[in-house]
């Protein structure tokens, strides 16, 4: 799996990013879209179960607070975009989300960034945040019937932002840690 130093990969794929099919319903995301930005990554192993829309619908609430932190959210999972636009038409908490939820159908980007279950064969439930040079930052896995904290994943981009060091439970707003010479 990658890790904290590595590089992002660089891949290309369709993503899904409207609730209708139509002309705009896809794009096209690579590893270069979003240069200069923060980037939170975030895999989810299917589409139509249960976990994963609770965490997915999260990240799409807190989404603002992550575009103010000059961050771009990314959700991916192996399903197609044609599986993740049905999801999106049949799910009311994913109706409104406003971040492209990215088709990793030929798990390339799941099986490069060290996440891709071999037994299951679908992604993981794996979190990166990513610096504006596409190295990786911060890295979070949880066990597949647990879900992730979006809000704890806010919480480490804005203490990655502030450059400096932050103490444990450190929270916006509270000064880093200074080095006594």
């Amino acid at each position: 799996m990658l890790t904290v130093g590595d590089k992002l990969p660089s891949f290309e794929m369709l993503a899904t990013v409207a609730n209708t099919l139509s002309d705009d319903a896809f794009t096209t995301i690579t590893d270069q879209s979003y240069a200069d930005q923060w980037k939170i990554l975030f895999f989810w192993p299917k589409d139509f179960t249960f976990v994963c829309p609770t965490e997915i619908a999260e990240f799409g609430s807190l989404n603002n607070e992550f575009s103010s932190r000059n961050a771009q959210v990314l959700g991916a999972s192996v399903d197609s975009e044609f599986v993740h636009l049905a999801w999106r038409q049949n799910n009311a908490m994913l109706k409104d989300l406003p971040f492209p939820m990215l088709a990793d159908i030929k798990r390339e980007l799941s099986e490069a960034m060290g996440v891709l279950d071999a037994e299951a064969g679908v992604a993981k439930r794996a979190t990166f945040i990513i610096d504006p040079e596409n190295v990786i930052r911060f890295v979070d896995v949880t066990d597949m019937n647990v879900g992730r904290n979006p809000q704890e994943v806010l919480r480490v981009l804005d203490a990655l932002q502030t450059g400096g060091l932050t103490a444990c439970n450190w929270q916006p707003g509270q000064s880093n840690l200074e080095i006594a010479a």
